[in-house]
């Protein structure tokens, strides 16, 4: 069974509450079991982190590295700001989807550039929870492209990337 980890950074533990209008009403519990109702449609499993620290986030992409297939990732704002995120995405080798609730390109100048989706396989953003639906979906099609090496473990897939 194809596992995918949905990592969620800094301040996402308050959707449903922080700025609704930006975030829309959905709470993070909301939005994972919208995802796990997919993931069970899909044949998928799914696990759900989320941490408030930037250090935490790294070392979850570390111990994903053996136990999953992908990530669908929400840095929240440590996609604008985080080179050690960049950085363990590129180490770690995952396919990682980069999503978001709001569309960060309609947004303050300084919300307008990720730096970890410059090393993600995909970024889907604007959309509400269903993001987090699309990026699942994606994770699954980019698997589904690009399968791993005979004999490879979990984490062992290789891919590639346009950095610029």
């Amino acid at each position: 069974m194809t596992r995918i980890l949905v990592l969620n950074g800094a301040n996402l533990n308050l959707l449903g509450t922080r700025e609704p209008g930006v975030y829309g009403t959905a709470t993070l519990a909301d939005v994972e079991a919208e995802v796990r109702r997919l993931a069970r449609s899909l044949g998928c499993g799914v696990r759900f982190q989320q941490f408030n620290g930037e250090g935490e986030l790294v070392g979850a992409l570390h111990a994903a590295m053996d136990t999953v297939d992908a990530v669908v990732m929400n840095p929240g704002a440590y996609s604008h700001t985080s080179l050690a995120l960049r950085d363990a995405i590129t180490a770690t080798r995952l396919p990682v989807v980069e999503v978001h609730l709001s569309n960060i390109h309609a947004r303050e100048p300084f919300r307008r550039h990720s730096v970890t989706a410059e090393v993600s396989v995909g970024l889907i953003g604007g959309f509400g929870v269903h993001s987090y639906l699309l990026g699942l979906r994606a994770a699954l099609a980019y698997l589904s492209d690009h399968p791993s090496p005979p004999g490879a473990g979990r984490g062992a897939r290789q891919r590639r990337r346009t950095v610029r």
